[in-house]
């Protein structure tokens, strides 16, 4: 009887990344486990067409379609900060022909944000590999009295509570849970103006009627460079590749601070076991080429290659520090 697994079964089983199987070899191994004529897959996507998520699904439908002689599409069903997405993948037929390009949304912060999940954020999936990572950045309108980090921490202080407002697009997305992390690592406090997607941010930010914000990093780095908006720091570990200009958060007192964008792919629980290796394996691999790299880094994402297993750890992590942060922030499922 086939092997089939979810991701508590890959963690009690302790799954090796066994990363030797090149292009060639996992066509090979793919054809002696599907249906003759049965090519065809979908990766689907939670956010539409032309964003970044969108551009990445389109590489990694680009990696596996070479590496099993798939073709693989990608399938745009925006909504729900992913849920509409995540939810057609967990009940769609675990055949490896239907996988989830997944975010920190999807596997990590959503469970905290809504009361409702038309699927289980960990029984409905198999994690297949995670796939890459992307600052957000913390911007101010040229007019606002900050330099720095450390002066908006001085600023928010000396003023009574509720006087400092940013803007992030929409309520649970990575901006607004990032800066909630960074208020309660810096003790400063700052009103959330929810907007509709990042149009209306930026459309208010740069008219200078927020003075605040925080989103991905990539759609406000030509705003930054013209002078049009100010950055004070980056929400990575480490100084973006992008922007090495820019500081950290961490280095600002904040040692372990580190609140990005991620994506990982997902199949729907039930999956073989082989077939989720092939899968995975196709995917870091496809990842390390310097193609892929140059590709990735292009749409300013940090391919982040990473096996079924370690996909695991990470988002145990995650779903650990963002419980944390929402509960400290008083943010409640809705």
């Amino acid at each position: 009887m086939p092997i089939t697994i979810c991701r508590r079964t890959v963690i009690a089983a302790g799954l090796a990344a066994g990363l030797l199987a090149g292009p060639t070899q996992a066509r090979r191994g793919w054809a002696q486990r599907i249906r003759p004529g049965d090519r065809t897959a979908r990766l689907v996507v939670p956010f539409a067409a032309g964003g970044t998520t969108d551009c990445v699904a389109r590489a990694v439908a680009e990696i596996l379609g070479q590496a099993t002689g798939w073709s693989f599409a990608t399938e745009n069903r925006p909504g729900g900060n992913g849920n509409v997405s995540a939810e057609f993948v967990a009940r769609a037929p675990p055949d490896g022909r239907t996988l989830l390009l997944g975010h920190v949304g999807t596997g990590a912060t959503n469970q905290y944000v809504y009361k409702y999940l038309p699927y289980d954020n960990i029984e409905s999936f198999a994690p297949v590999a995670m796939v890459g990572v992307l600052a957000n950045v913390l911007v101010v309108h040229p007019t606002f009295p900050c330099r720095s980090l450390a002066e908006l921490v001085v600023h928010c202080r000396s003023l009574r509570p509720g006087k400092v407002s940013y803007g992030a697009p929409g309520k649970g997305s990575v901006g607004h849970l990032t800066m909630e992390y960074l208020k309660g690592f810096l003790d400063i406090d700052l009103v959330h103006m929810a907007h509709r997607g990042r149009s209306s941010l930026t459309k208010d930010l740069l008219a200078g009627d927020v003075p605040v914000a925080v989103d991905n990093l990539p759609a406000y780095l030509p705003h930054i460079r013209s002078g049009a908006l100010r950055a004070l720091a980056v929400s990575s570990a480490g100084r973006w590749f992008s922007a090495p200009d820019i500081p950290t958060v961490a280095e600002h007192g904040c040692g372990n601070f580190d609140a990005t964008l991620w994506w990982y792919v997902a199949a729907p629980a039930g999956i073989r076991r082989t077939l989720m290796r092939d899968l995975s394996d196709a995917i870091v691999t496809g990842l390390a080429t310097e193609p892929m790299v140059c590709r990735m880094r292009g749409l300013g994402v940090l391919e982040t290659p990473r096996s079924s297993d370690e996909l695991v750890e990470y988002m145990a992590a995650e779903h650990l520090k963002w419980q944390k942060v929402l509960v400290t922030a008083g943010i409640t499922a809705q």
